[in-house]
């Protein structure tokens, strides 16, 4: 598990590294310019253009957050034990989609499951610090 972790930690950092690229204010500064001096385009195309760049951009960063966020996941399920098996059946997820896919919390089977019914992991929420019991 130790080279999993390693694999883990350096997607994460290269993840966070594109994210960091790609952040929002930089994206905006490409396209109006750094003090908005483009806010008058020159004609639609360019305004259309401009749009499109920054909707590529914003969804780009989304990508990258979503995929920074499930690294960050699959780290603590490695540190508490419960990496490498399936949230929705608690069986082994195959070490080959772990090696392909180490972020992954689903087995193939549960995640074809999970597509075909267009249904997501609800996520748990877990409360922390309560010495009621």
């Amino acid at each position: 598990m130790d080279g999993m972790k390693k694999r883990l930690e350096q997607d994460l950092k290269a993840a966070m590294g594109r994210l960091r690229q790609t952040g929002g204010g930089v994206v905006l500064e490409a396209v109006l310019g750094p003090t908005g001096e483009n806010w008058q385009f020159a004609d639609e195309v360019d305004g259309i253009q401009a749009s499109e760049q920054r909707e590529i951009g914003l969804a780009t960063r989304q990508l990258l957050l979503g995929r920074v966020n499930r690294l960050a996941a699959a780290l603590d399920r490695l540190n508490d034990g419960s990496y490498g098996i399936c949230a929705e059946c608690g069986e082994k997820i195959a070490a080959a989609r772990l090696r392909a896919l180490p972020e992954v919390h689903t087995c193939v089977r549960c995640q074809d499951f999970l597509e075909r019914t267009g249904r997501q992991l609800e996520p748990v929420e877990v409360e922390v610090g309560s010495d009621d019991e």
